[in-house]
């Protein structure tokens, strides 16, 4: 019988994460009840060595989004279009320590299912302005 492989605990981590959104995945907003609605966002780090998430509301009722209500307003400004975000544009070294992003659920009754790489946090923030500054 072959032996059993270890995951890495991050690695771990990342996948029960990753199985939990493949499960919920992006039913249609009329599906879902009012407390599920909204996006949940996950920055995970080069390898997926760490990940964290938050889901986001809009208008913020919840507060589980430590800048909601700009995220929210950002959003809004592009109709939910994470590609067309303002960001908040500044200088950032050419470092390279991969972040990925990720947004799921919908977006006043649209389904989204989005991610994108950017090169370091720095660069993360300048593109993206407040979604994904938790």
């Amino acid at each position: 019988m072959p032996q059993a492989r270890r995951v890495p605990r991050p690695a771990a981590l990342t996948t029960a994460v990753l199985a939990a959104l493949a499960v919920t995945g992006s039913p249609a907003a009329a599906d879902l009840p009012p407390r599920e609605r909204g996006l949940f966002l996950t920055v995970s780090g080069a390898g997926d060595t760490w990940i964290r998430g938050v889901r986001l509301t809009c208008p913020d009722t919840r507060g589980s989004h430590p800048h909601g209500a700009t995220a929210c307003a950002e959003l809004a400004e592009v109709d939910g279009n994470l590609e067309a975000l303002p960001g908040d544009p500044r200088p950032c070294t050419k470092q390279y320590n991969p972040v990925t992003v990720a947004a799921r659920g919908d977006w006043h009754g649209r389904p989204v299912d989005w991610h994108k790489a950017f090169p370091n946090a720095c660069v993360l923030d300048s593109e993206t302005g407040a979604v994904f500054r938790f």
